[in-house]
């Protein structure tokens, strides 16, 4: 494994360690978390919170989307792009989060002010997904649908999420999703192949579909 390849892999990687650091030392969170109460003063932790994660369930989650779908992606486009692109979108996340803040208030009467996870970045890769690969099927629980769909009730369920408290930074997961599907449509000129046959958008490559795998051997 090359330095300049397998970044979905390795930043995974990084993140399990960065998880365990925060449970044997908790000022870990403390430090690098993304709080809209003092962002001014901290603002690395608009980057920071996206390695950070509440739970073991949080983490396992997180790092199997990275893991399957930056993978995926990483080998479409590039590790460099690839690594750009999510911290990008990443960012963005955090931003939108902060600025969503006042609307989760209004209509839920209170929001939590802080944030963490890589949600928002992987976010933002499955909304490029959505447009370079819409076709690719996946699993939505035992459910198949194309990666168009997937992104389209993704987007629902956050949307809604912003009216039913959840304990869930939807409007981070909106955020890289949308920049997401931007930054894929600007890679595609604007188009985007829905439902077409025999098209390299609707088909992975076997070196596409795999590349994670070898990666675990």
């Amino acid at each position: 494994m090359g330095f300049n390849e397998n970044w979905a892999i390795k930043l995974t990687a990084m993140m399990a360690g960065i998880f365990f650091l925060q449970m044997l030392f908790p000022v870990v969170t403390d430090l690098f978390v993304l709080d809209a109460t003092n962002i001014l003063y901290r603002p690395w932790t608009i980057v920071t919170s996206i390695f950070l994660h509440a739970d073991l369930t949080h983490i396992l989650f997180n790092g199997f989307a990275l893991v399957l779908f930056g993978s995926i992606l990483e080998n479409i486009i590039g590790s460099r792009k690839f690594l750009i692109y999510f911290f990008v979108t990443g960012i963005a996340a955090s931003i939108v989060f902060i600025l969503g803040i006042p609307i989760i208030q209004a209509v839920q009467g209170e929001s939590a002010t802080a944030a963490l996870g890589a949600s928002g970045a992987i976010f933002g890769v499955m909304g490029i997904l959505a447009v370079l690969r819409p076709n690719m099927i996946i699993y939505l629980g035992f459910f198949p649908v194309p990666m168009w769909l997937a992104a389209i009730i993704w987007a629902g369920q956050d949307f809604l999420g912003i009216f039913i408290p959840d304990n869930i930074a939807n409007f981070a997961h909106l955020g890289g999703l949308f920049l997401g599907i931007i930054i894929g449509l600007s890679l595609t000129g604007g188009k985007i192949e829905i439902g077409r046959k025999k098209s390299s958008a609707n088909v992975l490559s076997e070196e596409e579909i795999s590349s994670w795998e070898r990666e675990r051997l």
